[in-house]
């Protein structure tokens, strides 16, 4: 996973969970070790800045042309094609396009219930100054929604949700990551 900002101890907690090694990613060298990437949340500006500081943007998006990647919140920002409120760099590995902050300020945060394509049982979904998905491309699958907008999403070997799965407790969307990480082997 990415461990440049955000919650990527929480992410490797939830990869443990689901019985994988969770590695923490923070220069382009590292890439060449792992089989999969988590881009977590955080602030999205601030990532971009740290990715672009220590040279990542070219090599991860590399990597997800050929292996899977992952973003939650911030990371799904920074997965899509099209960002806006405002617009920012991003590193079109899927073909969705976000609006940032789209349910509010952080008191405007929020936890809801979700039942995802796949999985057997409800899920907790921890929104935190969440972005939403505006439009899926024809490529992509929508696995769940709240309150009628899209907030995960797959296409092909990559995965994003807008919420948090990683401070659930159930590592259910980690799992998924990890089978489609197990598909592209």
């Amino acid at each position: 996973m990415l461990a440049l900002q955000g919650d990527f101890e929480a992410h490797g907690t939830a990869l443990r969970l689901a019985g994988a090694d969770a590695v923490e990613v923070r220069s382009a060298d590292q890439l060449s070790g792992v089989d999969g990437l988590i881009i977590p949340g955080g602030e999205s500006t601030t990532m971009l800045k740290l990715i672009n500081e220590e040279g990542l943007f070219d090599p991860i998006r590399l990597f997800g042309q050929r292996r899977p990647v992952f973003g939650t919140c911030a990371g799904a920002i920074l997965l899509a094609t099209g960002v806006s409120n405002p617009s920012q760099e991003s590193l079109h590995l899927m073909d969705i396009d976000v609006e940032r902050n789209a349910y509010g300020r952080q008191v405007d945060s929020r936890i809801g219930q979700l039942r995802p394509q796949g999985i057997d049982h409800d899920l907790e979904a921890v929104f935190i100054r969440a972005p939403i998905i505006r439009r899926v491309g024809p490529e992509a699958q929508v696995l769940a929604s709240y309150e009628g907008d899209p907030v995960l999403v797959e296409q092909g070997r990559h995965l994003v949700a807008t919420f948090h799965p990683e401070l659930s407790g159930d590592s259910s969307i980690h799992k998924l990551f990890l089978e489609k990480i197990g598909e592209n082997a």
